[in-house]
Order: structure tokens, then sequence, then C-alpha cells
């Protein structure tokens, strides 16, 4: 997501390093690569032209600051200006206090609505928000039963008719069924069809006037870049949106959408789907998504995706290994089950700062050292699991573990030493001693000591949240881009 835009706007900063000041003359050349970075981007032109009007507009009004280097000026302005066409803010879904809120979702077809019904249902639960899905599609086949299987799987119920009966009158008796069973939220999951057409916006705009919702949120392919604001926006006009849930933004997606959407059609994104899995819908963020476009990471989301994770107990329980220098091969399993539980390698090293860099193919090489090390891991004995230091004294039993991962017993006794190592460089991390880290998984991947933040593994994900906020707060300040 947006690394082709994060690439093309670093080599618009380099066209002002060395300058002393920002003129209109020396950021012509900063400007051209970002117009030419958020068209590539598939960004709506006439946002384009807005955009670096005011971003031009800014920059030469700008007062220097002492200490900053107008590349760094010029950041802060790019930035800012991302918030502001973004939406400013998030927009959280609407909850009416005393009564069943009522959701309807619309969309075209194949933009992935009934999956996106199902994970703002678990978005809702995790804020211990009961939940009832209306299944209303009878037009595309297996629709209804898309929406039960989802509903099975995050354990919220699914109200239907079957594929005989009126989708006015489904949403109708729905509505009142989660009335009077005293439901938060009731989410409707409406037909789509491949194109905008009479007959699917006069039934959207039935069921609309019978439910009355209090949300009627639009789901996007953001892969369909500026063509998604414009639908966005037509779908606005002729039945009223009050937000969108862009998708499949983890996809080969530009990014234009992000940028695009508010802006043209006035209705703030609500929603990002990330992945596949029902999990993987965030709230949307505009200063959040500025900072990963523009490289900066993400750490608050990614401080969140580990608090949904992580038991505070647990994180204690672990901190003290930690400096006693007890971690074992046990609590380092646990820990990459975290890590994949919060989503893809790659998809979480892009939320931390400085991480932007990494290669797909380092990504890859990372998440293929895990699955060896989790493999070899295994193999072991309870016994072993718990005492590394059993390995550390028996090749025979390295031998065994070799056989029984599939790896070479080199690979095994690698495992062990840079795991002894690892624990002993984390005891120290926690009495404030040295800073840096082994090659864990090889050195030329992206989890060894010289790609990896400092304080990122001490307790990752487990303990990290105190230390990465504190990286958030400086970061705001762009004094150390």
């Amino acid at each position: 997501m947006f690394d082709a835009l994060s690439d093309r706007l670093e080599s618009a900063w380099k066209k002002l390093r060395g300058q002393d000041k920002i003129s209109k003359s020396n950021i012509q050349d900063a400007l051209r690569e970002v117009r030419r970075a958020l068209l590539e981007a598939d960004v709506n032109l006439q946002v384009v032209k807005d955009f670096i009007s005011e971003v031009e507009t800014k920059a030469q009004g700008a007062e220097v600051i002492s200490g900053v280097r107008p590349d760094q000026q010029f950041i802060k302005i790019v930035y800012d200006e991302l918030v502001r066409v973004m939406g400013e803010e998030n927009v959280p879904l609407a909850e009416v206090t005393g009564k069943t809120t009522v959701v309807l979702m619309a969309g075209l077809q194949g933009t992935g609505k009934t999956t996106a019904t199902a994970k703002l249902a678990l978005h809702l639960r995790k804020q211990e928000r009961s939940c009832l899905l209306v299944a209303t599609d009878i037009y595309r086949p297996a629709a209804i039963d898309q929406l039960i299987t989802l509903g099975k799987q995050i354990d919220v119920p699914v109200f239907e008719l079957g594929i005989e009966a009126d989708p006015v009158e489904i949403a109708r008796q729905g509505v009142e069924r989660a009335r009077a069973e005293g439901i938060n939220t009731v989410i409707i999951d409406t037909a789509g069809r491949l194109q905008i057409d009479a007959g699917m916006m006069a039934e959207l705009a039935r069921i609309k006037q019978v439910v009355e919702p209090d949300e009627t949120l639009l789901v996007v392919d953001a892969m369909t870049g500026q063509e998604a604001a414009n639908l966005t926006r037509t779908f606005h006009d002729k039945i009223g949106i009050t937000g969108a849930i862009l998708t499949k933004m983890d996809g080969d997606s530009r990014g234009g959408a992000a940028l695009s959407v508010r802006q043209i059609s006035g209705a703030p994104i609500k929603f990002v789907g990330v992945g596949e899995k029902v999990e993987a819908l965030q709230p949307f963020y505009p200063e959040r998504m500025a900072s990963r476009i523009l490289g900066m990471g993400d750490v608050l989301t990614l401080v969140e995706k580990a608090q949904e994770e992580i038991d505070l107990a647990d994180a204690e329980k672990m901190q003290e290994k930690i400096l006693s220098a007890k971690f074992d091969f046990t609590d380092f399993l646990k820990q990459m089950r975290l890590l994949k539980n919060m989503g893809s390698l790659g998809g979480i090293m892009k939320m931390i700062p400085g991480m932007n860099k990494l290669s797909d193919d380092q990504l890859k090489q990372g998440e293929t050292q895990l699955k060896r090390c989790e493999a070899m891991i295994n193999s072991m004995t309870g016994k072993e699991r718990r005492d590394p230091d059993l390995l550390s004294s028996s090749p025979s039993r390295r031998k065994r573990i070799a056989a029984g991962s599939g790896y070479r017993e080199a690979d095994v006794s690698k495992l062990v030493a840079d795991f002894q190592k690892m624990r002993s460089l984390m005891q120290q991390m926690g009495q404030g001693g040295i800073p840096g880290m082994p090659g864990m998984f090889g050195g030329g991947n992206p989890l060894a000591a010289g790609n990896r933040p400092s304080p990122g593994w001490r307790g990752y994900p487990g303990g990290a949240a105190p230390a990465k906020k504190k990286k958030e707060k400086k970061k705001k300040g762009f004094g150390t881009l």
C-alpha cells in the first residue's frame, strides 16, 4: 500500500536538500515530483491540482524555523495537506443511545461488500456492541450462504428469509427482530450490480426509506483508483451516504482512492479493509494514513493491533522473564504466533518508522525465516523448549530436531546460538545496557540487527507499546524527519 507513492515523494524531498530556505524557484522541481507522484497513484486530477496549489502557497508563505531544514519543512506542509484532503480526523461509526443503531451497506458487486459487512460486525463486537446481520441480497448466487458462514465464523447471528422474499421486507423484519431482542446494531447487506443501474438504486432507496438507517456506508474497491471517488459521489448524490469503506487497500493499490474520495464525494472514509481475513478492518485516521504515505510508519495502529492480541498480565510475566534471562523457546513461539495474529509481517513492519524501505524480497525472506524457526521449535520436546541450555550441550538433540523439522543440524545449532545471544542481550537491554540485537534470523534479512529499530524486539509485540508511543509523539513534531 502506497509503496510507489512513497518512493516518488522521497525523490521530491531530495530536490530541496542542501537548500538554505524554501523559495518560489527551488520548490518547483519538488512540486513537479509531488504532482507526478499523485497522478501515478491515480489521484483525481482536480484533487491533484488543488493539492499542488495549496502546498505551493503554504510553502512560499512558511516562516523559516530555526534548526529545521527546508526539505523537512516541505514534508510537514505536504503532510498537513494530505491530512486535510483525507478529512482531517477520524469519523466514528454512529451509535444511537437507547435504541438499535441501523447500518445500511451499499456498493457494486465484487467490491467485497458482504465480507466488509462481517468485518464491521466483528469490529463492533470487539467494542462490546451486540450485532445482527441481515441478508437481503437475493440475486447473487450463494450471497446469503456466504453471510451465514461469515456470521458463524465471528459468532454473530444472521437474519434471512431466503431468496424468494422481497429484500425490502427482509430488511424491515430484520430491523424489527433486532429491536425486539435489544440488539445494539443491525447491519443490512444489500445487493450489488456490476455497474450502477436504476433497479439497484430504486431498491436501495426503498430499503433506506423503510429502515431509516443511522449510517449508510458505501463499500468501494480501492483498486479502482480515482473511479472510486466518482462512484462514491454518484451514490452520495442519488442515495445519500454517510461514509465509505475502502476495501483491498492491501492489494496492488496505488492509493489514489484514499486521497480522492473525501474531496470529490464529500463523504468521509470511515474504514479501510487491509486483508482477506475477517479481522482485517481498520478505522480510517487521515493523520495515520498520511504518515504511512510519507514513509513514517503508523505506530498508533501497530500499538492498537498489539493491544487486541496481548493480555496485560501475560505481557508483565514476559517482561519479568526477559529481565531475568528466563525467556525460552516456548515464549518465543508464543510471540511469533501473536505476530501472525496481528497480520502479515510486511504489513506490520511497514508500520514501524524507518522500515518502509524494506523490499518485498526482504520481507518474504523474513517470513520464510520465521517459518523455519517455528518448524524447528515445534520439533523440540517441552523440556528442550523450556531449557535451551540442553540443546547447547547436546549435539544428538540438535540432530534429532533437525531430522524432525526437515532442516540441517547446522540450522538448529545456529537457531540455538542466536537465541542464547538474543536472550542475553534482551536482559542487558532491559537493564539499560546494549541496544543492539543479534542476527536471529540470518545476516541479510529484514529482521537482522542492522535493519531493525533497537527497541522494537524487546518483548515484541508484547512489551513494545510504551516505547513506540514515545516515538510517535516525537515524530509528530517533524523536527527529526
